[in-house]
């Protein structure tokens, strides 16, 4: 071999020598292919097998020369000729070495979340910016509301079945999820943290206001779907059995929603945190090797080969003594994971970006993504078709009005009001109508239901139609609830609210594409005038229908109603009234009246020893509608 070679320069020098493939082969004497036996088992200057290999000449050819039998032959030769080794190590080592598909956004945030802001919501900078319509949101929401209009128009045997699936399924998930993720590092952490209390935040107002509203959110308070699934049920349904174990059933599903989310976001907190101790302990390494810090400063016993969090929290405890003056420029984390775990994530941000991350790092993670993302779909189309039953079913049974336009004309009319939802922008139009929309007005909806029931309907009459229809009197806990703790309590929360949105800026968290992260800016004049429209707006039918009514401009359409009990109970009034009436002209007395309830149901009233005297209808009729030694009687 010659000496001025790579070759023999690396064996009579130390320094390193790199050499290519193509100093390799410049060794290598050419080949004679034809006197090459390779493994065909030919012999030296044998052509004819060859010969044969080769494809036969066409006949119509030109000069006799062999022409491929058909052009995918041709195809495939050239790109076996042209895909070679070189595309399998050197283009991706010239990627590696001159910089790859990288962006700076992605890089300055994370994966999910870079996925969510720029690739699902391809969102803009600020609320000012449109952008125009996510042409991939506009097709999932027109996809959504044709199943929901279509549940909603085959009636509740429709969607019944429906619920079947889409109520049950999210369990099976979670069932899933909390068995895997009991499984994962960490999630003993999360759990724990999760039943930790904090005793100084049960002094706080704001929590007080958050967990009420959670309740009108988790049980769909005031939204209409509670009324109007309700109204299809028998007159003797036994209407405060369902009301507990609907609500025993919500409080355990966040019970069990809350585990799972804990237990992932516990695994989660651990891979950060993991994540946060390597990379400072290299960091802390460039310094010893830098002298900047003392090897002095580590315990012996600490091994950054297999770092573990205590280690470093000891290692950054003991760095932290010595160079307090000049520690801050150390940049250094603490890397506690207590820290991670109170990271609070909600919305969007909790589905989409936290869980979603968490979910990366699960084995079989696109079984479990796919599995998560359709249990939110089903739970998305359950508590629409709840709210479209709760808009239509009153409309039905008011007016002459054919379902089938009805759930039409409302579901484009939903459709396009969605819209706005659906531009690049429209995250930011989901995050004010959550904070305005949904927050005040739907307190004052229930405590006006509430306020209608308790002191305009009355306590009392609404007891006794209770016991009417359970055939059993309802204890006594409810009447002071619903009649003084109930509406004490919402208006409290009504203030709270107010006081809060008067305190607190109005503003967004805006995605900044340069810092790959979200900023905290103010609503502009015209999206702070459109917030507060908001809750105008939702609380304005309210005193409209209400005016209307009372003016008889339009019908209550308490003849048309389908409920079966409330056709009872006006019937049983209407035919109150009319025997009243006749035994007035007759000279007789109005109190030998019957009762319009069975005799054998006379409510007592909360004392429970005293029939109630019925004073609602301007007579003196016993019918157990008041008890004298109530409360309410002395009103």
């Amino acid at each position: 071999m010659p000496k001025n070679t790579k070759v023999t320069q690396r064996e009579h020098s130390n320094e390193p020598v790199t050499e290519s493939v193509a100093d390799l082969l410049s060794l290598e004497h050419p080949m004679d292919y034809k006197s090459s036996q390779m493994s065909m088992g030919l012999s030296p200057g044998s052509t004819a097998p060859v010969k044969a290999l080769l494809p036969s000449p066409d006949p119509d050819a030109e000069d006799g020369r062999p022409a491929w039998n058909n052009k995918l032959e041709y195809i495939l030769a050239q790109v076996g000729f042209s895909v070679g080794l070189g595309n399998v190590w050197r283009f991706p080592y010239l990627c590696q070495k001159n910089g790859g598909v990288v962006e700076p956004e992605c890089e300055k945030s994370s994966a999910t979340t870079y996925f969510w802001y720029r690739q699902a919501l391809n969102i803009t900078s600020s609320i000012d910016d449109t952008g125009g319509l996510n042409w991939k949101m506009t097709l999932s929401l027109l996809v959504a509301w044709i199943m929901v209009c279509l549940a909603v128009i085959k009636g509740i045997q429709s969607s019944g079945k429906v619920m079947y699936f889409s109520s049950l399924f999210p369990y099976v998930v979670l069932f899933c999820f909390l068995v895997r993720g009991l499984m994962l590092k960490g999630a003993v952490d999360g759990i724990a943290h999760m039943f930790t209390p904090k005793l100084e935040k049960m002094l706080e107002p704001q929590v007080w206001r958050e967990a009420a509203t959670q309740v009108f959110f988790a049980l769909g308070l005031g939204f209409g779907g509670v009324i109007a699934f309700s109204s299809y049920n028998k007159r003797d349904n036994n209407c405060h059995f369902d009301a507990a174990l609907v609500s025993i059933i919500n409080f355990l599903t966040s019970i069990l929603a809350t585990l799972v989310v804990f237990a992932v976001l516990g695994f989660k907190a651990n891979v950060m945190n993991e994540k946060c101790v390597v990379e400072n302990a290299e960091k802390i390494l460039g310094y010893l090797n830098t002298g900047v810090l003392s090897r002095e400063l580590i315990p012996p016993h600490i091994n950054f080969s297999h770092l573990s969090s205590q280690d470093y929290a000891e290692m950054y405890a003991v760095i932290k003594t010595v160079k307090e003056e000049n520690f801050a420029q150390l940049g250094l984390d603490p890397c506690i994971l207590e820290d991670e775990l109170n990271k609070a994530v909600q919305g969007t941000g909790l589905a989409f970006i936290a869980f979603t991350e968490a979910m990366t790092h699960f084995p079989a993670s696109p079984f479990w993504s796919v599995m998560f993302f359709f249990m939110l779909i089903n739970l998305g189309l359950g508590s629409m078709i709840g709210t479209m039953t709760g808009i239509t079913t009153p409309i039905l049974d008011a007016f002459k009005i054919r379902k089938e336009i009805l759930c039409v004309v409302c579901c484009i009319i939903a459709f396009l009001l969605g819209l706005l939802f659906v531009l690049r922008s429209g995250n930011y139009f989901v995050a004010m109508f959550d904070d305005y929309s949904a927050g005040l007005p739907l307190i004052v909806v229930v405590i006006l239901e509430n306020i209608s029931v308790a002191w305009i309907y009355g306590t009392k009459r609404f007891m006794q139609d209770l016991e009417d229809m359970l055939g059993f009197r309802p204890y006594s806990f409810y009447f002071y609830m619903w009649k003084f703790v109930s509406p004490a309590v919402l208006v409290l929360l009504i203030c709270a609210t107010v006081i809060e949105m008067a305190i607190s800026p109005a503003g967004y968290n805006a995605w900044v594409e340069a810092e790959g992260s979200d900023r905290f800016q103010s609503y502009p004049p015209w999206a702070l005038a459109m917030a507060y429209a908001l809750i105008v707006v939702a609380m304005l039918p309210l005193p409209i229908v209400f005016i209307a009514r009372h003016f008889s401009l339009i019908s209550d359409g308490s003849n048309k109603l389908s409920v079966s009990y409330r056709k009872g109970m006006m019937k049983d009034i209407s035919n109150l009234e009319e025997q009243d009436e006749q035994r007035f002209i007759l000279s007789k007395n109005p109190s030998e009246a019957p009762s319009p309830m069975p005799a054998h149901r006379a409510y007592l009233g909360p004392g429970g020893t005293q029939e109630m005297t019925n004073t609602n209808y301007g007579t003196s009729t016993k019918t157990g509608y008041q008890n004298i030694g109530s409360p309410e009687s002395e009103l």
